[in-house]
């Protein structure tokens, strides 16, 4: 009988103990020292995003399987409840390394459209290979944060840290640009299906939730559709459409004077009160509550 290996779970709170570790508690945490780093012998769930840039050396890894190679130059992403596995590296390897929560990338982002940019991009391209001037920004932006989380007493230090990161998502989108337009290789099927359920997903969530539009909109069955998003990307079709309604939910509150009635009603929600028994039982707060905080 073959054993099945355990899953181990890994948690932004354990990246703070990493070598010449700089963080915010609100979810971000950058290093440059990873050599050290506590590697587990065995598959681990990833609970945060993380973002690195290759310095010197070499790394090898898995992701859900898939086999993941990293030199210098190169910048691999990993998106949440990924598993990541058979991770090797030479003693000289090095990068600069970005990990920030889920939440602490909703509360910087400003639409839905970075979020499917970047998911989308990540799973079907966790690692690629940088030019130099693309290098020279990214370098660039990851000590401009180091050196504003360090600064302790800036009256605004988080706001300042988290307009960074939000310009620097915005220069790495030139990079999914760029290799976009060069040609991508054959994506699998449930590949495709699934970016095409994230792509109406971003179109339509705001009126439309139910698993079996979405299905009959791809002309397959709800069951299959369950099957391949549940595959490819470790979520529900039920998860995903959640995490877009909240995370609209969560941006108008933050960046819109809208009320929370007229919120409720651009969501398509039956009244106030539906939307926010909806948004506590995601976030665990009332919108009111988490608008004022």
């Amino acid at each position: 009988m073959v054993k099945i290996k355990e899953i181990k779970e890994a948690h932004l709170e354990e990246a703070k103990q990493w070598g010449n570790a700089l963080y915010l508690e609100a979810g971000l945490v950058l290093t440059d020292q990873i050599t050290d780093t506590p590697v587990s012998n065995v598959p681990t769930r990833m609970n945060f995003i993380l973002m690195a840039l290759c310095k010197q050396g070499r790394a090898q890894y898995s992701i859900d399987t898939r086999e993941q190679t990293v030199t210098p130059g190169d910048l691999l992403f990993i998106s949440e409840r990924h598993i990541v596995d058979n991770y090797k590296a030479s003693p000289d390897f090095e990068c600069q390394c970005i990990m920030l929560s889920t939440a602490f990338y909703h509360s910087f982002i400003l639409n839905v459209q970075n979020v499917s940019s970047l998911l989308l991009f990540s799973m079907n391209n966790p690692v690629v290979s940088l030019t130099s001037d693309e290098i020279q920004v990214f370098g660039n932006y990851y000590q401009h944060i180091r050196e504003k989380i360090a600064d302790t007493a800036h009256h605004y230090r988080t706001e300042l840290v988290k307009a960074l990161l939000l310009a620097m998502f915005y220069d790495m989108s030139n990079v999914i640009w760029r290799v976009e337009q060069s040609g991508k290789e054959a994506i699998s099927r449930a590949d495709a299906i699934f970016a095409q359920f994230i792509r109406l997903l971003e179109q339509n969530f705001r009126h439309e939730r139910q698993v079996k539009w979405y299905a009959e909109q791809i002309c397959i069955t709800p069951k299959y559709l369950s099957e391949i998003v549940k595959q490819v990307s470790k979520r529900t079709p039920n998860d995903w459409i959640d995490h877009y309604v909240v995370l609209e939910i969560r941006v108008l509150l933050k960046n819109s004077t809208k009320s929370i009635k007229e919120i409720a009603e651009d969501l398509h929600f039956p009244n106030q009160s539906f939307l926010g028994k909806y948004f506590k039982e995601h976030i665990g707060v009332s919108p009111s509550k988490f608008r004022r905080g």
